[in-house]
């Protein structure tokens, strides 16, 4: 589990296909990361597969994950959020992430307020019943607070997000551009009361 914080922004040094998958080596700048633990990679829960003491390591990313995320269009010198899995102890600052992306987002556009930076982004309409103004949204596993939320029109729906600038200069977030595509995960809370609604409590 994640709380969509990010901890580190790291860097793609390559990208190697495998078939029907691929290995990312990221830089990461973690130098105590333990063999098979779970770290968000851009919003994505990817296992450490191998690592060394300079905080490089290794990720493999199935055909599964790379046909539900974005993972695939990295390419060497990228920026990648990361985060490592959350503990007991952790304030959780943001929402419960659990790196399973539901989708993709796609900007639509940035605006500049004051210091800030207003960005909208267009979803699937798939995901606007899991989408609430006020609400939780991770987008490339940063927690983020939903501004406005549009109905759906022509199979999508927008979304409107203001982003500080603490989270623009310390996310991946200032580099994307418009068409540019997000990893998506929608609040787990709102699909679990979903599952309960459709199945109810059965003894």
């Amino acid at each position: 589990m994640f709380s969509g914080i990010i901890e580190h922004i790291g860097r793609i040094k390559a990208v190697e296909p495998r078939d029907q998958a691929i290995l990312l080596q990221v830089e990461t700048g973690l130098s105590d990361m333990d063999l098979g633990e779970s770290i968000a990679v851009n919003g994505v829960c990817l296992t450490v597969a191998s690592y060394d003491s300079s905080g490089l390591a290794d990720f493999f990313v199935s055909a599964e994950t790379l046909s539900r995320t974005a993972l695939g269009r990295l390419a060497a010198g990228a920026r990648v959020n990361l985060e490592r899995a959350s503990t007991p102890s952790t304030r959780l600052s943001g929402h419960i992430v659990q790196g399973h992306v539901d989708g993709l987002a796609h900007l639509v556009g940035i605006r500049s307020v004051g210091e800030s930076h207003h960005i909208t982004f267009r979803l699937p309409a798939a995901l606007r019943g899991y989408v609430v103004e006020k609400g939780s949204i991770a987008l490339d596993g940063v927690s983020l607070t939903v501004n406005e939320v549009s109905d759906v029109l022509d199979d999508s729906f927008t979304i409107a997000l203001m982003i500080i600038p603490h989270t623009w200069d310390h996310t991946g977030l200032s580099e994307i551009r418009e068409g540019d595509p997000a990893n998506v995960e929608v609040d787990v809370l709102a699909k679990y009361v979903e599952s309960l609604l459709k199945y109810g409590v059965r003894s």
